[in-house]
């Protein structure tokens, strides 16, 4: 039976009856008295110097308080790059200045070159349309291979070129995996896009500046899944105020998906001129400013190759991808195709020779950086997909040849520097194949070809590193930050508690699930507990959510911050029960003595430390709040088995999916309904790059997918009813919890298994067809069957 509350019950999400009812408190849902509205001006070309900004007809608009240009931000500092990549020669990376208005060129379609701070956002934009912009347009560079090649456009004149940085992984493995590929018995080849995506949360980016000439204090409202980093970038880097007269607020956030993580222009500009404007200053992105400035995430070209004996055990494998930063250097964009990727292409293998090579390039498109899964789908998508091509080329099964080469003992270090502490890849290839009913896909294939029909299954497996920590090793790798997390546990009189946490909930479910946590530690009603977050005033200093790193990095932080509170009180309890402390045990919200009848409730013991006349305060000081900072040792190593059905029209292409299950191993589960939610929006993703999700530019850097008339995003008729399983736990070693993390893996497993599928039902037409890039769109496919 599940359990009636605690870790492990699926307790309904408490913050749903606020989202549902539409009383939740969104940023756009935040007017502050006398506030103005800002309308950005953006280039509608991708290249270009700009000659002049003519403002003046603007200025004299009704309604209009002032009219900025990138004038008005010289001496203002550059949006910053949270991490520095050095090269396999030990250069560190290009990286250029990155105005909050466009000064001297544009360079990208949608880069803000004025903004019009007027009364209302109509007049604002009134105003806007009469600015005079003279640009010389430039040859604009959006294939990364053409913006390496000689001769081509240069994104940033004050760069030696377009390459922000040429990196080997690992660089001493290089000569020895190209040895083994010489003396390979099998070498399987594949080229391959992953393909640009733009993340369309729900609600998208808002942005409330003000100002209080008073005490000299900022506050900004914004969209954002990490406020505490917003406040370190904006305020030590960009606009050079000090954190104390800095306050950050990220209310309820509709959806991030990694596009919340990174500090924007537009809440620079905000709080920049809130106290310029010497009033409020609102910003709130229509869907197609969110097209033209949100960071986009994916756009990788890949050569994988693998190398395999005449036993076909994995012996090598090697990668050359080459990355799309676009115009400039996002928040995190650096590590997503470096160490985010390539310290993940061991996957679920024992492959002992590994190398990877990324060149990040820079081209005349809008930044590019973590979208769900960042890094590690696009690692999985070219590892699943070339062992498939082997397991055909070789003419063996391709789950037989995927446990063949299975990682079977742990703790595993890979040849890509990282440790699995845990792991059963053989548990969830047995649960998936148990879920699937292979041994009827053949009478169904049969069923399929009866009605006209070609029908596929591809299976893949997937592992990822989350919980994205530890800060001596990030740092060492290039971060700008820590990478820990904060908690602070505040018990009142009564014995209710306030959880601050640094982590950041977007969706995923914090203040129902870190509550369960606490209340199990206790032994309290989960109701007892509320959960406070996203405001820099009132929490301590916290790095968000990203990388599937709340419960993990979060929620471990809130177990020792609980531990804390829990080993004082029972200082408090042994002095009420008149025993020592060694002998007080805490079980079901009481304290008590051990081997005795002798208790103490929980509320009577936090009463006392508000109200202490029973203790010595000599001993013990009043009160009952505790702050801790976690740091794990190590990232935790989510993995599973994914497998999909599909069925092929042969006369359109077009690919429906008839099932999808899904087989993960998560360590242990707080929440099991809040992790099936997560896993079937992160196959929703998934599915939708796969098969209908792509960003297109043309040749001269327009924007060619800028609303979702040309951007096809997945509908509730495209997906199937998902079957996802969870109950394969090897738990985590190193945090304790147990956890593991389960935001990123539906999309990091899911479009290798669509593609497998697809390239499955071609073959048993008879068709020979190794590859089809995404999305599977049904002229792609009709194409690859001609």
């Amino acid at each position: 039976m599940p359990k009636d509350g605690g870790i492990g019950a699926s307790s309904k999400r408490r913050e749903d009856v606020r989202f549902l009812t539409g009383v939740g408190n969104y940023t756009d849902d935040i007017d502050i008295h006398g506030q103005a509205h800002v309308f950005f001006l953006r280039s509608d070309v991708a290249h270009g110097t700009l000659n002049a900004v003519d403002t003046s007809a603007a200025e004299a608009m009704p309604g209009v308080v002032k009219v900025f240009t990138g004038a008005d931000f010289e001496g203002v500092g550059s949006i910053p790059c949270g991490w520095q990549v050095t090269d396999k020669h030990g250069e560190v990376m290009q990286e250029p200045a990155h105005p909050v208005l466009a000064q001297g060129k544009v360079r990208h379609v949608g880069e803000p070159i004025a903004a019009v701070v007027a009364e209302t956002l109509e007049q604002a934009r009134d105003a806007a349309e009469t600015i005079n912009v003279d640009i010389a347009e430039l040859p604009a560079v959006v294939d990364m291979k053409a913006a390496l090649a000689d001769g081509a456009p240069k994104v940033h004149d004050d760069l030696t070129s377009n390459l922000c940085y040429d990196w080997g992984f690992v660089e001493e493995n290089k000569d020895a995996v190209n040895k083994a590929f010489e003396e390979a018995a099998h070498v399987t080849s594949l080229e391959l896009v992953n393909n640009r995506l733009v993340a369309n949360p729900m609600e998208p980016r808002v942005a409330v500046g003000d100002y209080s000439r008073g005490t000299d204090e900022h506050t900004l409202f914004t969209t954002s899944q990490n406020p505490h980093v917003i406040r370190l970038l904006m305020g030590a880097f960009v606009l050079g105020i000090p954190e104390h007269k800095l306050r950050v607020v990220a209310p309820d956030v509709g959806g991030g998906f990694g596009t919340k993580i990174f500090h924007y222009q537009e809440e620079a500009f905000v709080t920049f001129a809130a106290k310029a404007c010497n009033r409020p200053v609102k910003w709130t992105s229509s869907r197609t400013e969110a097209f033209m400035s949100d960071a986009h995430g994916r756009d990788h070209v890949t050569k994988i190759e693998l190398a395999l004996d005449t036993d076909n055990n994995f012996t090598a494998l090697r990668t050359d991808t080459h990355a799309n930063m676009g115009a400039y250097l996002s928040t995190f964009a650096p590590s997503v195709p470096t160490w985010l990727h390539g310290t993940l292409m061991a996957g679920n293998y024992k492959t002992p020779l590994i190398y990877v090579n990324v060149k990040a390039v820079f081209t005349n498109t809008v930044p590019v950086d973590a979208y769900r899964g960042a890094g590690r789908p696009e690692a999985t998508f070219q590892l699943e997909r070339v062992v498939d091509k082997a397991a055909r080329e070789l003419g063996v099964d391709p789950i037989a040849l995927r446990r063949q080469n299975f990682i079977t003992e742990f703790p595993y270090a890979t040849p890509v520097a990282v440790e699995y502490d845990t792991g059963d890849y053989h548990a969830t290839m047995d649960k998936l194949e148990e879920m699937i009913d292979l041994s009827g896909f053949e009478a169904r294939r049969k069923a399929s070809e009866a009605n006209g029909k070609l029908r596929g299954v591809g299976v893949n497996c997937y592992i990822e590193a989350c919980g994205i920590a530890p800060s001596n090793l990030v740092g060492q790798l290039g971060a700008r930050a820590g990478l820990y997390e904060s908690a602070t546990v505040r018990v009142n009189a009564t014995g209710g508690l306030v959880v601050m946490t640094g982590s950041h909930s977007h969706g995923q479910g914090h203040e129902t699930s870190f509550a369960q946590v606490v209340a199990e530690m206790i032994g309290i009603d989960e109701n007892m507990v509320e959960i406070v977050h996203g405001d820099t005033s009132k929490v301590p200093m916290g790095m968000g959510t990203y990388g599937s790193r709340s419960i993990a990095v979060g929620g471990s932080a809130m177990v020792r911050a609980t531990e804390k509170i829990i080993n004082k009180a029972k200082k408090i309890a042994s002095h009420l029960l008149e025993a020592s402390e060694s002998d007080i045990e805490l079980k079901d919200g009481a304290f008590s003595v051990a081997g005795t009848d002798k208790s103490v409730a929980w509320g009577d013991v936090t009463l006392a430390a508000y109200v202490p006349h029973n203790y010595p305060l000599e001993d013990i000081e009043p009160g009952l709040e505790e702050t801790a900072f976690y740091d794990p040792s190590n990232f935790t190593y989510p993995s599973g088995a994914y497998a999909c059905e599909v069925e092929v029209d042969p006369d359109t292409g077009k690919v429906t999916i008839e099932s999808f299950a899904a087989a993960d191993d998560f360590g242990n589960i707080i929440n099991p309904m809040i992790v099936t939610g997560q896993v079937h929006g992160g196959l929703a993703q998934g599915i939708g790059q796969a098969l209908l999700e792509n960003c297109a530019y043309d040749d001269n850097g327009q924007l060619l997918s800028g609303s979702y008339m040309d951007y096809a995003m997945p509908r509730a008729d495209d997906l199937p009813m998902f079957d996802v399983d969870h109950s394969c736990q090897t738990p985590c070693t190193h945090n304790p919890l147990g956890v593991k993390g389960c935001g990123e893996a539906g999309a990091i497993g899911s479009p290798p298994a669509v593609v497998n599928a697809v390239v499955d039902a071609l073959r048993s037409a008879g068709k020979d067809v190794t590859h089809i890039d995404m999305p599977l769109s049904p002229d792609r496919v009709w194409a690859a069957m001609q």
